[in-house]
């Protein structure tokens, strides 16, 4: 809650990183932000502290937007569960006052694991309206009517979590506290994207770029059958995770001013966040792929198998001393290792 508070009220946030919502009202961002003059340009959108808190306490819940990106410990988390389900991931936060609404009945596209903070929620869940909706298949109550009584009633308290498969219709209201919940959501790849990639690997096959009326289709769709084998949807599903992943470098200046002290002794580990593929000498993550040379492969399988911290004298591989030094410190500079907190400690005692 002091968090929220920090943010919200002594650090400038700007619209789209938070928004208000409030059940059974339309609340135009215009009301509650403002821009700041400076130059060479304004600060827009940023959050008008007192309009927003006259809000909240009308009712309005205040909505922290896309934490993933700019909250590190929930960035550390999502990319962790990233690692675990093997799909990309997101965190929002909603902070809503006593005896109030956010949102009206609605499902998420996406699967929810809605984690409890502070405060107490309660949360009424129908059964859905789509099967596993796609992002473009919304609710709408006045065309596929209002929902049924509901298959779950339970009041979720601090530490409580709450799955929500998408398509499930809910709503949450608060009680007589003030509630904090974190709903983090998981975008699973469906056979629709799997379907949509293995079509655009056909476009170098000129069968696939004929006129419709100027072929039998069947040799094509079997090429594009062969194109569905588990192993290759799964190779295609596992790269787009891997280059669409956003680096997350907490302490990254540390790890490179570390770098003047470098040596065949310096402790380093791969950093926990990052997601990665290795083949052969190319290590592909957070949308680079790597070209070290062949003779590095060996030491680059060590420290993809690494758990835990290792020196660049440990690497298994034919470099010399100062070649496993300079591959140790071009994977630290790309982000992937980090340097191990007692050597910064030291690296900065010198300095002092």
């Amino acid at each position: 809650m002091a968090d929220v508070e920090r943010l919200l009220c002594s650090t400038g946030l700007r619209f789209p990183a938070f928004r208000l919502a409030k059940a059974g009202a339309k609340l135009d961002v215009s009301t509650y932000t403002k821009d700041l003059s400076w130059r060479p340009s304004p600060f827009t959108g940023t959050a008008d502290v007192e309009r927003v808190l006259a809000e909240f306490e009308d009712g309005a819940t205040i909505v922290l937007q896309g934490l993933h990106l700019n909250w590190e410990p929930l960035a550390r988390f999502c990319r962790l569960l990233e690692g675990e389900l093997g799909h990309p991931s997101q965190a929002n936060a909603y902070f809503t006052p006593r005896s109030a609404q956010g949102l009206p009945v609605h499902h998420d596209t996406h699967d929810v694991f809605s984690l409890q903070v502070a405060g107490e929620k309660r949360w009424l869940v129908y059964e859905p309206a789509w099967d596993l909706p796609l992002k473009n298949q919304r609710y709408k109550a006045e065309s596929m009517g209002e929902p049924g009584e509901p298959v779950l009633d339970v009041t979720l308290q601090a530490g409580d979590t709450l799955y929500l498969p998408r398509g499930w219709l809910h709503e949450a209201k608060t009680s007589t506290t003030d509630s904090l919940h974190i709903t983090v959501g998981v975008n699973v790849y469906t056979w629709m994207d799997a379907l949509r990639a293995a079509l655009e690997s056909c476009a170098s096959d000129v069968g696939f770029r004929h006129s419709v009326d100027a072929d039998d289709p069947g040799p094509l769709l079997e090429r594009l059958e062969a194109a569905l084998a588990p192993e290759r949807v799964e190779r295609r599903r596992r790269r787009k995770l891997v280059r669409t992943r956003r680096p997350i470098l907490g302490g990254q200046l540390g790890h490179l001013r570390a770098l003047e002290d470098l040596d065949l002794d310096t402790e380093v580990e791969r950093r926990e966040t990052v997601i990665f593929d290795l083949d052969g000498s190319t290590l592909s993550f957070e949308g680079k792929d790597l070209l070290l040379p062949a003779e590095t492969g060996a030491d680059l399988e060590f420290v993809a198998e690494a758990e835990g911290s290792f020196t660049p004298g440990e690497l298994p591989g034919d470099l010399d001393d100062d070649g496993r030094v300079v591959l140790v410190a071009r994977l630290v500079r790309e982000g992937f290792l980090t340097v191990s907190e007692a050597a910064r400690e030291t690296g900065a005692a010198a300095e002092e």
